[in-house]
């Protein structure tokens, strides 16, 4: 028996819903509030080298100077504009060429061996040669991210619309319905949660792909903060990277979690 939404007992299912939510929140922050001050305490008690690990507080002091200067915004700036246009290129020609091998059979069946293949390459690893193929700039960076994703992207998208509902694509095709309005029609909106999903999947590997290019190439971004806090053995630089590359990567994940919300009120 489905619960009317103005029924009482709705309500109560959605306050319930809140609480459970909002405990979770708490705990999370809990769990973190409370790693920091075991690493400050464990820090300042010597317990724990701070040359190596450093500590929140100097962590902290540190990004406050870093944001008074201006530094910080530039480098977080360059990585998240290179990571939105891997991330941006990465999955919409995925998408493309999945709606390609969906559309042809026979090109699938071609392409299949060589996207496995490229799929087991351990694309960090190659990142030196994308880079000196495409240039030591941002081009290198951006394009070291679309190969990490790309592929994922294509097959990830490729099962989504194979798996489509086979009664559902037989039904339109007796009303007479063409390829491309099964396309527009059954397979992309069917899947448009599974795509939402997969560009989260792809916004670790966009990072990825971008710090790895900024460790090889760039003089600027959080990957270049990180790689030469490391050279110089200043591990607050380091540690500080490494929070704000989280915090940004959160901030992506956190929008698009909002944007699958607004699509699943709106269906």
């Amino acid at each position: 028996m489905r619960l009317s939404k103005d029924s009482d007992g709705y309500k109560n299912y959605l306050k319930n819903v809140k609480k459970e939510k909002t405990k979770i929140l708490l705990y999370q922050i809990l769990i973190f509030a409370g790693f920091l001050i075991l690493w400050e305490v464990l820090a300042n008690l010597n317990i724990i080298n701070t040359f190596l690990f450093s500590k929140p507080s100097d962590i902290y002091s540190l990004f406050i100077s870093y944001v008074q200067n201006g530094q910080l915004l530039t480098h977080v700036g360059i990585s998240v504009y290179e990571t939105l246009l891997g991330l941006i290129i990465g999955t919409v020609l995925g998408i493309l060429v999945a709606i390609a091998l969906w559309w042809s059979e026979k090109l699938s069946k071609i392409l299949d061996p060589f996207l496995v293949i490229l799929n087991a390459l351990p694309k960090t690893a190659l990142a030196p040669i994308i880079i000196v193929w495409a240039g030591a700039g941002i081009e290198g960076i951006v394009v070291t991210a679309v190969t990490i994703s790309v592929v994922v992207t294509i097959l990830s998208a490729y099962n989504y619309f194979i798996n489509v509902d086979e009664e559902k694509i037989k039904m339109l095709r007796s009303f007479g319905a063409t390829k491309s309005q099964i396309l527009f029609k059954l397979i992309i909106p069917s899947n448009i949660g599974n795509l939402i999903n997969l560009t989260k999947i792809n916004i670790g590997m966009a990072w990825v792909g971008v710090i790895v290019g900024e460790f090889l190439v760039s003089r600027a971004g959080i990957g270049y903060l990180i790689v030469y806090g490391s050279q110089v053995f200043k591990l607050d630089l380091v540690m500080m990277g490494v929070f704000v590359l989280a915090f940004c990567a959160w901030i992506m994940y956190a929008i698009l979690n909002l944007i699958e919300k607004f699509y699943n009120s709106r269906r």
